[in-house]
């Protein structure tokens, strides 16, 4: 079958992004499956009296199941995309939507929706396994197939309505301004990301979880006082039935403006003593009072600006589109193909944002330890969290330097503890304080 598809610079540059991708990808999982196997059994200094050789042999197996999915996954994932490019499914879903006879606006959410449905579908099958296999066999996961279906239903219905919402201002914006429509649409672009991040606690979130009041009025103080002396005012702080879905402990701070809030899964309540939940909570106020949410916006403020220029340059141009089999020019669909690139690009490019990511962490666990006046408790509580969840504690450096968005946990660990105890924390809190932004 003629496809259409032209292998030239722009086709070779997209499969050559995706193999890139692909062979690093299955490098740095195998490096890290080796990692784990070889040193696997060995405790870290750091778990001495904390970790047995069964919890180990967890870890272990619980990397290493998790790794060999999400290789089979990714490379399955990749290969489909490209199959799909090569063969002429784009155009195809393309010429199927235009002969609907719908406007542009109507006719690009179409494309959108049905490639999204067909990418989504092949998804789902890993997620079971994920969750009703591998997070069942590790004593994980508490999740039952009716609330993962319910949860699958709201999570397309939400999605749908929110891509609907987006790409039908997007769309309207390119007719309206068919010169400068990436501008406009950069803007609305920024204006919806803040929209989406003040709805999700209040709005999104409460569509699958169920969030209470903390009962415990002596930790509810505590936590008062540390969102206090942070300068921060919150809507609320609340409990979110985690265990109905997982074990896994976790604690959030979201949102924006009147919508801020902190959220403490049942799990973390349940197995952490009130002096590790406030450290832990410490840790991520010290992202918003050190600036860390706000200078990631305008990072991706400026990020966005530069891809929506470029993808303007890239729809405009007609040889984009002879390349990938198409036979008319399709704004929307060539904004989707670019969607596809961006993804090994992201994805090679991810070192510099877990950079960033590892050097915010490191601040935050100083801002920490200045709130708390030691690291003891929140040391105590990362390894809590290291056990309950099975972390590894022996990831590849490469792999680690690569992809972790935080410290590994036994630099962390040691780190902090290089911070100092109680009697220690004095001198060093004064240092932490002056490096502080004032409180507004």
């Amino acid at each position: 079958m003629d496809t259409g598809i032209r292998l030239d610079s722009t086709l070779t540059l997209f499969l050559s992004l995706y193999a890139l991708a692909a062979a690093v990808c299955l490098g740095l999982y195998i490096l890290n499956i080796r990692h784990v196997r070889e040193h696997g059994h060995e405790v870290p200094d750091a778990f001495t009296g904390v970790v047995d050789q069964n919890t180990l042999t967890g870890m272990r197996d619980y990397t290493v199941a998790t790794s060999r999915l999400g290789i089979i996954e990714q490379s399955a994932y990749d290969i489909l995309l490209v199959l799909l490019v090569l063969i002429g499914v784009f155009p195809w879903i393309t010429g199927a939507v235009s002969s609907l006879g719908m406007n542009f606006i109507v006719s690009g959410v179409t494309f959108f929706f049905l490639c999204s449905l067909l990418l989504g579908a092949f998804e789902v099958p890993f997620d079971l396994y994920r969750t009703f296999r591998i997070e069942k066999t590790f004593s994980f996961s508490t999740i039952t197939a009716r609330v993962w279906l319910t949860d699958l239903a709201k999570s397309i219905f939400v999605s749908a309505l929110l891509m609907g919402v987006f790409l039908s201002v997007f769309f309207g914006l390119i007719t309206l301004a068919p010169k400068s429509w990436w501008l406009w649409a950069w803007g609305f672009f920024v204006f919806f990301q803040l929209l989406v991040s003040w709805l999700y606690p209040v709005v999104i979130a409460p569509l699958f979880n169920k969030f209470e009041p903390i009962e415990d009025e002596d930790l509810m103080a505590g936590i008062r006082s540390l969102a206090e002396s942070s300068g921060l005012s919150i809507k609320g702080i609340y409990k979110m039935d985690a265990m109905k879905r997982s074990r896994h402990s976790n604690a959030y701070f979201t949102g924006i403006g009147k919508s801020k809030r902190i959220v403490l899964f049942d799990t973390l309540l349940q197995d952490h003593s009130h002096d590790e939940i406030l450290s832990v909570l410490a840790h991520e106020l010290g992202h918003w009072k050190l600036g860390h949410v706000r200078k990631q916006l305008i990072l991706s403020v400026i990020i966005s600006f530069v891809l929506f220029y470029g993808a303007y340059l890239a729809v405009t141009h007609e040889g984009f589109y002879t390349t990938f089999g198409f036979q008319t020019p399709a704004i929307y669909a060539g904004l989707f193909l670019l969607t596809l690139f961006f993804k090994p690009a992201a994805f090679l490019l991810s070192p510099l944002g877990a950079m960033i990511s590892r050097h915010f962490e490191r601040q935050a666990d100083d801002y920490a330890f200045h709130q708390v006046g030691t690291s003891d408790a929140l040391v105590s509580a990362l390894k809590k969290l290291a056990t309950l969840n099975l972390s590894n504690l022996h990831p590849h450096p490469v792999y680690a330097w690569f992809a972790y968005s935080h410290p590994p946990l036994v630099e962390r660990i040691r780190r902090l503890k290089s911070l100092g105890g109680p009697g220690e924390a004095a001198p060093k809190a004064s240092q932490l304080r002056k490096s502080l932004p004032k409180r507004p």
